[in-house]
């Protein structure tokens, strides 16, 4: 009895095997978020005995945006004060604080305050740097000014990301739905989670050579892949476009190039003296006179050749330059030949021919004829 019922559980096994995968795949799909939720707000009931400390944070501005803070300061107040958060302008210092409250509730609210007085203090208006404080929108400040060591360049390389006339950024707002604001050596961006990290993705490509119209590209054709469906849940790979980064610019080769030689542990032979070159031709060994006698007979030598180079150079003048082959005249064919007694009928004809206009009488005689010729042709 005992071996059926091992067999009864080894049957068993599979099926609760296949029952956890079906309950991993239901799970899986109920994990999917529908479109147009949004996490219910953080209200006081969620935290009612608020915050236990203190926090706060302090932000420098530069000079030029004292008067508009002084301006705005007010609505800043009461943005703030709505969720319980005090805020200090300090014009002296030229610093903004803000610091949380005993009322204060919800304890991310001093970050939101934070990132909202930083994107006050790069130049963003208040209209958009207000929306920080809200759930569904972050915001995000991209440090631009170390990624290129060339000012110039990096200065080109920013004018690139504005565009002309400012379409470039326009394109990015309307395709990832952030404001960006472009300031000196930062670029903060404003909006949605996911727009923020292709915004953040454009910029430093853009600071390393990369064109933008690239990334904007990918991301109309990401925008179109989205509405449809059934592509949700796919690759979307194949679609997307391939760029290729060229070097046009290859670096020219010298023309003249340094080889280096080849290493040889061993140095190099020391440079024959005079007494061994006398050696080796046996000069050595002659008597003073004899070699008095060979050197006045190297140099007789070295003079006759030279005399005879000279002679020749003279007698070049003398010799007679090769003349030209005379070439026979060909007879000419009889084909060719001229007719010179038609030419000579034709002289004669031309000679007869009256040169100028006629004169009245003749013309009239002329008119006459033609008249009676077309009379008897009628």
């Amino acid at each position: 009895m005992a071996a059926p019922r091992k067999a009864e559980s080894g049957q068993e096994a599979p099926a609760s095997k296949g029952r956890s995968k079906k309950k991993a795949v239901d799970e899986s799909e109920l994990l999917t978020v529908p479109d147009g939720w949004k996490e219910p707000a953080f209200t006081r009931e969620d935290n009612p005995r608020g915050l236990l400390e203190e926090s706060s944070f302090a932000t420098l501005f530069p000079k030029y945006r004292e008067a508009y803070l002084k301006e705005c300061w007010p609505l800043v107040q009461k943005a703030l004060n709505e969720h319980h958060v005090n805020a200090t302008l300090d014009l002296i210092e030229g610093s903004i604080t803000v610091t949380t409250t005993k009322k204060t509730f919800d304890p991310y609210m001093i970050i939101r305050a934070r990132d909202l007085i930083k994107l006050l203090a790069r130049s963003v208006p208040f209209e958009q740097a207000v929306r920080v404080l809200q759930d569904d929108t972050a915001c995000d400040i991209i440090k631009i000014g170390s990624l290129v060591r060339n000012r110039e360049r990096f200065i080109k390389r920013r004018q690139r990301l504005i565009g002309p006339k400012g379409s470039t950024l326009k394109a990015l707002e309307l395709l990832t739905n952030c404001y960006i604001m472009v300031q000196g050596n930062t670029v903060s961006a404003l909006g949605p989670f996911n727009g923020l990290k292709e915004v953040r993705k454009v910029v430093l490509d853009t600071m390393k050579n990369i064109h933008p119209i690239y990334n904007i590209k990918t991301l109309m054709i990401k925008r179109e892949l989205s509405k449809d469906p059934e592509l949700r849940t796919q690759s979307w790979e194949r679609f997307l476009p391939q760029f290729k980064h060229k070097n046009l610019n290859k670096r020219k080769e010298p023309k003249k190039k340094n080889v280096k030689k080849e290493y040889t542990p061993f140095p190099p032979p020391q440079p024959e003296n005079q007494v061994d070159k006398e050696l080796a031709s046996g000069e050595y060994f002659l008597k003073e006179s004899q070699k008095k006698r060979k050197r006045v007979e190297e140099i007789k030598a070295k003079q006759a050749e030279a005399v005879r180079r000279r002679q020749e150079e003279r007698n070049k003048a003398f010799i007679p330059p090769k003349e030209k082959l005379v070439v026979k005249p060909k007879k000419a064919s009889t084909e060719t030949k001229i007719d010179i007694e038609a030419i000579k009928e034709k002289v004669k004809k031309a000679k007869k021919k009256k040169l100028g206009a006629l004169p009245v009488e003749e013309v009239k005689l002329k008119i006459a004829a033609d008249e009676k010729k077309k009379k008897k042709k009628k």
